[in-house]
């Protein structure tokens, strides 16, 4: 089992490789599920708000527009390329009420009770220890403050999804040997059950599902070079790589699939 450091160098490597992707148009869900995420939160102007495992500002930059001028947003992410994007897009948009910081959201070291509302947008799964890493984003949440957790569901981009990991287990079954990190909170009873271990309180969970558009069967490469699959494709071979983006893509034209499904959870918690 990996150490926490090999863990996070890992995650971080592969999302710094995967900006190059991040933001096409095909990865659009994650402008719709950070605003989605920041509409729960029923933010004020002038609140402070951490957005932790925040990519390319889906989430920051709407949340940013909430909080106003007298806000303030902390945007934090393992990658700084994809820090880098967010930058530009907040430097485009003119808010300059967002604080970027590259790092572990486990380590910020702010103080108890500081921000008025925290959010983690397909984030927490990948820590080590998702009870410690909640307690601590409580502990730095004031007292009636919001929490909100965004996590997959049942279905993550199916059939894409258990196609490509189909494929690649033929070839090594050494990948996907283990569930994926978000596999042990993918219903929303054991996604509260995590927050109430958390000592997370007045929990809601709002489900969501949706039929993500595919314009061509190739748009489904696109969309996994530009996410945590990314990793996978980077360990492959050349030629095997081109053999299970074949598959992939002959797969998904010869049965016509024009959309993937997903579902998410928005988990709303106070302290």
């Amino acid at each position: 089992m990996p150490s926490k450091k090999e863990l996070t160098e890992e995650i971080q490597s592969i999302f710094n490789t995967a900006a190059d992707t991040f933001d096409h148009p095909t990865l659009s869900f994650w402008n719709r599920f950070g605003q989605n995420t920041v509409d729960n939160l029923a933010l004020k102007e002038g609140d402070r708000v951490l957005d932790v495992c925040s990519g390319s500002g889906a989430s920051a930059m709407p949340a940013a527009e909430k909080v106003g001028s007298t806000g303030k947003v902390i945007s934090v992410d393992l990658a700084n390329s994809l820090l880098d994007l967010a930058r530009q897009k907040a430097t485009q948009q003119g808010l300059d009420n967002i604080e970027f910081r590259c790092g572990d959201f486990t380590e910020l070291g702010y103080p108890d009770n500081h921000f008025d509302a925290i959010i983690c947008v397909f984030g927490i799964f990948f820590v080590d220890d998702m009870q410690a890493a909640l307690r601590e984003l409580l502990r730095m949440l004031r007292p009636g403050g919001k929490l909100v957790i965004t996590s997959w569901g049942n279905n993550v981009f199916e059939p894409g999804n258990s196609l490509f990991k189909q494929t690649v287990r033929a070839v090594n079954q050494n990948f996907f040997a283990k569930p994926l990190p978000w596999e042990s909170i993918k219903t929303p009873q054991s996604l509260e059950k995590l927050l109430l271990s958390a000592d997370a309180t007045q929990i809601e969970i709002i489900s969501e599902s949706i039929a993500h558009p595919l314009n061509k069967p190739e748009d489904w490469w696109t969309m996994m070079l530009g996410g945590g699959f990314r990793g996978v494709i980077e360990k492959l071979d050349p030629e095997i790589r081109q053999t299970i983006y074949r598959q992939n893509i002959d797969y998904l034209r010869d049965h016509n699939v024009t959309a993937l499904d997903i579902d998410v959870m928005y988990a709303i918690a106070r302290k």
